[in-house]
């Protein structure tokens, strides 16, 4: 079994100012989305500009902190806004939902084509396969801040975490126990799946042109797939449960819709054409 290694999730402190790996995350995520999009602008066939791309990425950034945030605390955590409206501020503590960061970029989609003139499914299908790259980073920020465990495990990559910092995880365990038993890190499972595979995925697709909705169609498809698996061994959140069966979660119901809309633009993306 492997050991949590313990990662202070403060990446840097300069007196009370403190710097949060799971920020640098995001920041990191933002980055290689701008990169990425700028060499996919330089693309003879793209129709796009560098510039276009700058702009893309600042509405996308806002769309993803403000919906993200929004979402979780909405979906997942409305007990503390009515505790503490101000707990809507606290980012830095983790809780952001990808659902709610997805409706936050679905505006901002719509707000930049609507300024360019574009149709609201070419600036989709552009972002999609950028997006990935920010799901990767968020994830191991997950993970560097310990949260969102996964199930025990026997299998010889789970990992055991210090009863110290995870006591939720040792609850039936020794009082003197050092370790838990060993968990699913599903952060990590999920930042392959929805980051790494998902981003060569929707990378090698749209390096060819496709139909308009192909690409974003795929993306939800994929994101959907993957995260409805993965839910299956990610323990749901504490406060809220399964919600039927003794393994629905709140996530699994969330990603329905996506993977029923990815299949629909898909397959209006490649209905058969009628001629004239």
């Amino acid at each position: 079994m492997l050991t949590y290694p313990d990662i202070d999730p403060v990446a840097l402190a300069l007196g009370p100012l403190k710097v949060h790996w799971y920020g640098l995350m995001y920041l990191i995520g933002f980055a290689l989305a701008w990169w990425l999009g700028r060499r996919r602008a330089r693309r003879p066939e793209s129709g796009w500009t560098t510039e276009m791309v700058d702009d893309l990425i600042f509405y996308g950034v806002l769309g993803v902190i403000v919906g993200g945030r929004l979402g979780y605390m909405l979906f997942y955590g409305f007990d503390q806004i009515l505790a503490s409206p101000l707990n809507l501020l606290k980012v830095w503590e983790g809780g952001m939902s990808f659902h709610g960061g997805l409706i936050g970029v679905l505006v901002a989609i719509g707000l930049f084509a609507r300024r360019h003139g574009l149709h609201f499914f070419q600036v989709g299908d552009f972002l999609a396969p950028l997006v990935p790259t920010g799901l990767l980073a968020g994830r191991i920020g997950n993970f560097v801040n310990g949260e969102l465990w996964g199930h025990r495990t026997e299998l010889p990559w789970g990992v055991r975490l210090p009863c110290e910092r995870f006591p939720r995880q040792c609850l039936d365990q020794p009082t003197d126990t050092l370790l838990s038993p060993a968990v699913h890190a599903s952060q990590l499972y999920e930042a392959a799946l929805e980051g790494l595979v998902l981003f060569v995925v929707l990378w090698i697709f749209s390096s060819r042109p496709r139909p308009m909705m192909a690409v974003s169609g795929l993306f939800l498809l994929g994101y959907g797939g993957f995260r409805f698996l993965v839910e299956f061994v990610r323990e749901p959140d504490a406060h809220i449960g399964y919600l039927a069966f003794d393994w629905l979660t709140m996530g699994q119901i969330l990603s329905l819709p996506m993977v029923f809309a990815g299949a629909l633009l898909l397959a209006l993306a490649y209905r058969p054409r009628k001629t004239a």
